[in-house]
């Protein structure tokens, strides 16, 4: 009984899994993207290179804005699918959700068609913002709390988002729960999206000891919906930060392959926020991961043929 009782689950979740591949790739998102950072907008407004599938921005960045820019946005959207990254809505804080802004990005989320909405499984906000992601107490009791107010969000929005696995430099101040099962109970109960970041794994396997392809795996990979790449600075030999500002690096370059490996080919960012360069130097890398995306594809499709 208890052995079809986890044959039913793994089904289900497998059922999942392909119904959330297929939303996504119905909403037109595949792919490899880049960030659309103010530094990169003379050069894409001239010509989008066919490597770039999508592009994501920050929606408190642009909601609101009209005239000139706002027209700029739309062009883009006419051109490439444009992903929204939320920055502020602080899902693990003790302030109420603001539901005011939630109905400006639901405006901004239907006015660009965004396929997907994502933010961050941390808080961020105590009285004002904190302008740093900070962990959630990995309890029982943070997860009910948390989820509801994904729930709640996701009301607003009417549709489902993903959360993102945070970096950290700080250790949760309680921890019933280890990370991993903290994040798939978040999942579960508000049946919501994971937005993996690898980079962000990578960082805290460093900062706090252990070993990221385990933490990797752990992971409810029926949930993924999106994926994140970047780079990061080190700050001494047990001290890495999330950084965006520097190039991926090779054993994040591998944490990306093996997620592909393990739970398949999913729409991917190369996230660069901070010491931009022109566009044509990351291109390789956005071509890196086109290639690898490829790569595997074909070998998954060699596999079942």
């Amino acid at each position: 009984m208890r052995r079809q009782q986890d044959d039913e689950q793994k089904i289900g979740r497998q059922v999942r899994g392909q119904e959330i591949r297929l939303g996504i790739e119905l909403a037109g998102l595949r792919g490899v993207g880049l960030g659309l950072r103010s530094e990169l907008i003379p050069a894409l407004r001239s010509r989008i290179p066919d490597a770039i599938d999508f592009l994501e921005v920050a929606p408190e960045n642009w909601i609101g804005l009209g005239g000139a820019l706002g027209k700029e946005l739309q062009r883009f959207r006419e051109q490439r699918p444009i992903v929204a990254h939320g920055l502020s809505l602080s899902l693990g804080g003790l302030a109420p959700l603001d539901e005011v802004f939630l109905g400006r990005v639901k405006h901004f989320l239907d006015q660009y068609r965004a396929p997907l909405y994502s933010e961050h499984l941390s808080y961020c906000s105590d009285d004002g913002q904190l302008y740093d992601l900070l962990p959630i107490p990995f309890t029982e009791e943070a997860v009910h709390y948390v989820a509801a107010r994904i729930r709640r969000t996701q009301d607003i929005l009417e549709r489902r988002i993903a959360v993102e696995n945070a970096s950290y430099y700080v250790a949760a101040p309680i921890a019933e729960l280890s990370e991993t099962d903290f994040i798939r109970a978040v999942l579960e109960e508000a049946d919501c999206l994971l937005h993996l970041d690898v980079n962000n794994i990578y960082v805290n396997s460093v900062n706090f000891d252990f070993d990221p392809s385990e933490f990797l795996h752990a992971l409810p990979g029926e949930r993924i919906a999106y994926i994140h790449t970047a780079g990061h600075y080190r700050e001494a030999d047990d001290l890495l930060i999330d950084t965006h500002g520097a190039a991926v690096i090779e054993p994040v370059w591998a944490l990306l392959e093996e997620a592909y490996r393990r739970f398949g080919v999913f729409p991917t960012l190369l996230e660069r926020d901070f010491n931009i360069p022109p566009l044509e130097q990351l291109l390789p890398e956005v071509e890196r991961i086109a290639q690898l995306q490829q790569c595997l594809e074909k070998s998954s499709h060699a596999a079942h043929a």
